[in-house]
């Protein structure tokens, strides 16, 4: 059997429809370093992808290596991937929004040899880089012939389905984010299962157009990718959500389909109407998660074309994807559709006793048949014990409380693991806690969520104040301006309420059902400090 890998699946695809579009980069998405838009053909893409490979050879990078890749959503993300990947070096994303704190512990914690990084973000990686001991290499994407070689000890071995292929980090129940491991057979797997999903997400072999602006350093948008290698399409790829242009690129595009974010349909809707809102003679479908149910009907009558939810983690990736790609994907509801694939599942109460039929619970999921973890993460980096947590029991737990009709359609109800999910990022409550607390004017907080129309859920924040510490805006701005520091913006807190004391258990830990309770209510009383405005000017 042919060696199954990210690089021979775009190999066999560039051999088969050389002349197709493989990468097109939208005009509006190219305003900071150009204003026309950029292509790849298959055959193109390979040969540079193929002169990258070499030069990481010759450099002396191999099998079992790491590279992180501050490069956000631009070209040279594909091609230095799949020249990794060919290679079977694995890659790290990096987000170039995080501070240099949050960028050194990716780059420490990974064990990265060398930073792949944009001109514009050099200085950048360089102060990130200052705050490591162990010396890492920097390269930048423009300066490929000057790659600095290899100084770390290359591991080796045959390169192939269980190869690493890149980490992910995610945010987690602890303060530091966790990396998984994700190997060839995770993407090639995620790549065959948009293949076989049929319905409403239908792909037309050589035909398809698939746009994102999704950030590369998610699992979704190399959803996006892996789907079109398998399928002879292209990716339109975005470098990041433009709602006043959005539209205009779909049609200059010539987009067929599309991935989104719940806070992108709710955005659209609220623009004035045209008289060209209809698109459905040219998008099929768009593919995402988090659209207000609200939205959903209202969206699809005005633009055309259907939203397919979906549920998935990285932790799991599509193979046991819940997805609404068929009828009846009860609309008005938080209903996120049906598993495409068998699954095993069970929905289990705090104390891990499985609940009755129709009553919400924990999702424990693994694949049916003889490998469970079939398509799955191979595991979190550098920490067993949280791997093993995870898959205790032999399903993995998922940390999201569902429910299942009596048609066997699955239902969104809640998250039993304290994150935040805003615009499509995952926020570790814990994380900013320990932000806060970092303050000398706070004595004590509790971070959680709560429902935004437009980004699907915001940071909020319950403090106490040490003694003498006035409560008011004026704290609440110094606080949003000492967490800038800390923090990458999205993870700063939205919303204050300043109490003189937190709900905690009797075994003084915080009651965070109590506290988002609590929150939800006064936010919507208009009773909460609202800083909104103040983060999105900083």
């Amino acid at each position: 059997m042919p060696t199954m890998t990210v690089f021979t699946e775009f190999q066999k695809t560039a051999e088969k429809v050389p002349a197709n579009p493989f990468l097109h980069i939208p005009r509006q998405a190219r305003e900071d370093d150009a204003h026309t838009a950029l292509d790849y053909s298959y055959a193109q893409a390979l040969d540079a992808i193929n002169v990258l490979s070499q030069q990481y050879h010759t450099a002396g990078y191999g099998p079992g290596q790491r590279i992180a890749m501050v490069v956000d959503n631009r070209a040279e993300f594909f091609l230095h991937l799949h020249a990794l990947n060919k290679l079977g070096v694995s890659i790290v994303p990096v987000n170039s929004g995080f501070l240099t704190e949050e960028m050194a512990y990716v780059i420490r914690h990974s064990d990265s040899c060398l930073v792949l990084s944009l001109p514009v973000h050099v200085e950048k990686v360089k102060q990130a880089l200052a705050r490591i001991e162990t010396p890492v290499q920097i390269a930048e994407t423009d300066s490929m012939e000057t790659l600095p070689p290899s100084a770390a000890q290359v591991p080796g071995g045959e390169v192939g389905a269980e190869t690493e292929a890149a980490v992910l980090y995610t945010s987690g129940t602890t303060a530091a984010p966790k990396g998984c491991m994700l190997n060839n057979d995770y993407f090639v797997s995620m790549g065959r299962w948009y293949v076989s999903i049929q319905g409403y997400c239908r792909l037309e072999y050589g035909q398809e157009r698939m746009l994102t602006p999704l950030p590369l350093v998610h699992m979704n948008a190399l959803c996006t990718m892996m789907a079109m290698i398998m399928t002879g399409g292209c990716i339109i790829q975005l470098d990041r959500f433009h709602a006043s242009t959005w539209w205009e690129t779909v049609r200059e595009s010539r987009a067929s389909c599309l991935h989104y974010l719940g806070v992108i349909p709710a955005i659209l809707l609220n623009l004035p109407e045209q008289t060209n809102d209809y698109i459905g003679d040219l998008l099929k479908f768009g593919f995402g998660a988090g659209v207000d149910p609200e939205h959903l009907q209202r969206f699809e009558n005005r633009f055309g074309f259907k939203l397919v939810e979906a549920w998935a983690m990285t932790e799991t990736g599509t193979h046991v994807c819940i997805t609404t790609h068929e009828e009846s994907r009860h609309i008005g509801t938080p209903c996120i559709g049906k598993p495409f694939n068998p699954i095993e599942y069970r929905l289990v109460d705090e104390e891990g006793n499985d609940v009755q039929a129709g009553e919400p619970g924990e999702l424990l999921i693994r694949a049916a048949g003889e490998n469970p973890h079939k398509g799955f993460f191979s595991g979190y980096y550098k920490n067993a014990e949280e791997t093993a947590r995870v898959w205790d029991g032999g399903y993995f737990h998922t940390g999201d409380v569902l429910r299942v009709g009596e048609d066997g359609s699955f239902y969104f109800v809640d998250r039993r693991k304290n994150i935040i999910r805003r615009s499509g990022e995952n926020i570790a409550a814990v994380e900013v806690e320990n932000v806060l607390l970092q303050m000398p004017l706070v004595a004590h907080c509790a971070v959680t969520s709560v429902d935004d129309e437009i980004r699907g859920e915001e940071v909020a924040a319950c403090i106490i104040l040490r003694d003498g510490v006035t409560a008011g805006e004026t704290t609440a701005a110094g606080i949003v301006d000492f967490c800038n520091t800390k923090l990458a913006r999205y993870k700063v807190p939205a919303y204050f309420m300043f109490r003189s004391e937190i709900p905690l258990t009797a075994s003084k830990k915080i009651q965070r059902g109590a506290i988002k309770e609590l929150l939800a209510e006064l936010v919507k009383q208009g009773k909460c400090i609202d800083m909104r405005e103040l983060k999105r000017k900083t």
